[in-house]
C-alpha cells in the first residue's frame, strides 16, 4: 500500500527550518496540506540528498564570499528551491543557477522564485551540452540527468575545478550500446555483457565506475553511496566528489586499464580528451 500523510503528520517529514509554505508553492502538498505518495517519495529523495550535501554547502558558504551552486538538469527545481531556503537564504549570500532544457519548466520555476522572493536564484534554458556554464562555480548538483547529460555536467565541473560535485545518474544507455556494437576483446569481460539484460545492467554499473575513476583521476576524493531505498527509486546511486588535489596518477592508470579491457569510450572520457 502506497503511503499518504495527512497534514498533521507532514511536519515529521520536514527538515529543520524547512517550511510547509515552500512545499505548497512546489505543489508537493495538497490543498488540505497532505502529502500524497508521489510527493512523499520526491520529498524524501530531495531531503536525504540535502543532508548528504550539507557538508559541501557549509564548506563553500564558509570559504567563499560569493559561492555559486549549479543545479544541472534541474527539472522543476525542487532541489534548488530547498537548498536556497535552507542554506543560501539564511546565509544571505551565494547564488544558485538552475539549468534546464525544457523552457516551460524554466519559465515556471523563474516565476516561482520571484513569488518567493528568492532573488539570488537564476535560470538558464539549455541542454547541458550547450549550456552557458559559469567560468567558476563551487558546487554542482545533477539529480537524474539522463544518459550522457550526467557526463556533460561532470565534464563542465571538472574543467572548471569545481570544489564539490554530487550526481545521481539516470538511464545510462550509451555504454551498453558500445558493448553491443564492439564486444570487449577479453572473453571474461565480454561474458558480463553477453545478454541484453546483463549488458544493460553491466553497462550502467560500468558507466558509473568510470565516472568515479575520472573524478579521482582529476583530483577528487569520491564517495559512492545509496541515495534512497529501492522503494523510492530504482535509480538511486549517488556519486559525491570533493576536489582535494590537482590529479591522481594511480586513478588515471586504473581508468586507462579499465577502458582498455572493456573497449568502451563514454561521453565523459571523450569530452575531457577534447579539451
Amino acid at each position: 500500500m502506497r503511503r499518504r500523510l495527512k497534514a498533521a503528520e507532514v511536519p515529521r517529514e520536514l527538515l529543520p527550518d524547512q517550511s510547509s509554505g515552500l512545499l505548497r508553492e512546489l505543489h508537493l502538498l495538497t490543498r488540505d496540506g497532505d502529502l500524497n505518495a508521489d510527493a512523499l517519495r520526491k520529498l524524501k529523495q530531495v531531503n536525504h540528498l540535502v543532508g548528504l550535501l550539507r557538508p559541501a554547502l557549509e564548506d563553500v558558504l564558509g570559504r567563499f564570499g560569493r559561492p555559486l551552486v549549479v543545479d544541472a538538469a534541474s527539472g522543476n527545481a525542487y532541489l534548488g528551491f530547498v537548498l536556497y531556503e535552507l542554506f543560501l537564504g539564511p546565509a544571505e549570500k551565494g547564488e544558485l543557477l538552475c539549468i534546464e532544457a525544457r523552457p516551460e519548466l524554466s519559465t515556471r520555476s523563474e516565476a516561482r522564485a520571484r513569488r518567493l522572493g528568492f532573488e539570488r536564484m537564476r535560470f538558464a534554458t539549455a541542454s547541458l551540452a550547450s549550456a552557458p556554464w559559469p567560468d567558476r562555480f563551487h558546487l554542482l548538483t545533477a539529480l537524474h540527468a539522463c544518459d550522457t547529460a550526467t557526463d556533460d555536467a561532470l565534464a563542465a565541473a571538472i574543467r572548471r575545478g569545481v570544489d564539490h560535485v554530487a550526481v545521481v545518474p539516470c538511464c545510462q544507455a550509451e555504454v551498453a550500446r558500445q558493448l553491443r556494437e564492439r564486444p570487449p576483446a577479453l572473453q571474461s569481460v565480454a561474458a558480463l555483457a553477453g545478454h541484453a539484460w546483463h549488458r544493460r545492467e553491466f553497462g550502467s554499473h560500468l558507466t558509473n565506475v568510470i565516472r568515479a575513476l575520472v573524478l579521482e583521476a582529476h583530483g577528487y576524493s569520491v564517495t559512492v553511496t545509496e541515495l534512497t531505498g529501492w522503494e523510492h527509486s530504482l535509480k538511486n546511486e549517488l556519486i559525491l566528489g570533493r576536489k582535494v588535489r590537482a590529479e591522481w596518477r594511480e586513478a588515471k592508470q586504473r581508468l586507462e586499464a579499465l577502458l582498455a579491457d572493456t573497449g568502451v569510450r563514454p561521453a565523459l572520457v571523450r569530452a575531457l580528451e577534447s579539451h
